[in-house]
């Protein structure tokens, strides 16, 4: 394993229903490193592999052939502590209600530290650090029935259950999916925080580019089950041609440069955050501007 990686997938097969007319082989020989602290996106079209893939991470899933290596602990490894694993790798679902099974937040919330054994004290002052972060008013929220959360509070709750058990690595199946505006911007915001104040490695899985770019500081593309291309979100993002080959959605940014090009007009199409897109296009118009 690679001293500085803190997660590694190497040669990674995976096939449902093996040796029976149904069968899917969803992995095809991943290969994937993720350094500690880093923000790292896994995208692709729907098929690609991402969310078995990320079901690996935590031993949800296990190797049928290949490694993987999390902080150079093999997960198959026959003795493989898998509680130790899963407070060291923390995975958010892509759906949050189905991680919500207490009546009360601040109760599902605690739930994984208590499972751990930990004081009341720590316990109350974990879940009250996990709702802040993400946040959620600890005074206001702990008592409330979960039942009656709209969908962006769930997701929420959802993420503080798995933050209270403070993981090394956090691991998000497309995060915001089904979120307005408002609250999907909200949260990317508090993933940031995360990986850049609480310096955590997030590893998340999403369609949205929009997302990747915001917050990915590296990207692996997956195309049925194999890696595909990975490099930085300018790399990745500037290769307009395998994003169209593989029907992967570019961020409105890369679109509006590439459109651009296409017109004749000399323009980077590397430059996808929004500051230097607006960088890009004010250049072109600086002549008529005269």
């Amino acid at each position: 394993m690679s001293e500085s990686a803190i997660l590694e997938v190497n040669n990674l097969y995976h096939t449902y229903m093996e040796k029976t007319p149904l069968e899917y082989k969803a992995l095809a020989g991943i290969n994937l490193q993720v350094k500690k602290g880093e923000c790292v996106a896994v995208i692709g079209h729907t098929g690609s592999g991402k969310s078995t893939l990320i079901q690996h991470f935590n031993g949800l899933m296990r190797p049928q052939r290949g490694e993987v290596l999390v902080d150079g602990q093999n997960l198959s490894d026959p003795k493989l502590d898998v509680k130790a694993l899963r407070r060291k790798v923390g995975l958010v679902f892509q759906n949050p209600e189905d991680q919500i099974f207490e009546k009360l937040i601040g109760d599902d919330i605690a739930y994984g530290p208590l499972k751990m054994g930990l004081p009341l004290k720590e316990v109350r002052d974990r879940v009250k650090w996990a709702m802040e972060l993400v946040g959620l008013s600890f005074e206001e929220l702990k008592d409330r029935v979960t039942y009656a959360l709209s969908g962006g509070q769930k997701r929420k709750v959802a993420l503080a259950g798995v933050l209270a058990l403070k993981p090394e690595i956090l691991v998000l199946d497309e995060p915001t999916a089904g979120l307005d505006p408002f609250s999907r911007q909200e949260l990317l915001d508090r993933i940031a925080l995360l990986n850049k104040q609480e310096k955590m490695t997030v590893i998340f899985v999403s369609h949205n580019m929009e997302e990747v770019a915001y917050l990915a500081q590296r990207i692996y593309v997956l195309a049925d089950g194999k890696n595909l291309i990975d490099g930085t979100p300018r790399e990745i993002f500037g290769n307009t041609e395998i994003l169209r080959r593989h029907h992967i959605a570019a961020p409105q940014t890369v679109e509006i440069l590439a459109h651009l090009k296409q017109r004749g007009y000399s323009v980077d199409l590397k430059a996808f955050e929004r500051e230097s897109a607006a960088k890009e296009i004010v250049s072109i118009l600086q002549p008529f501007r005269r």
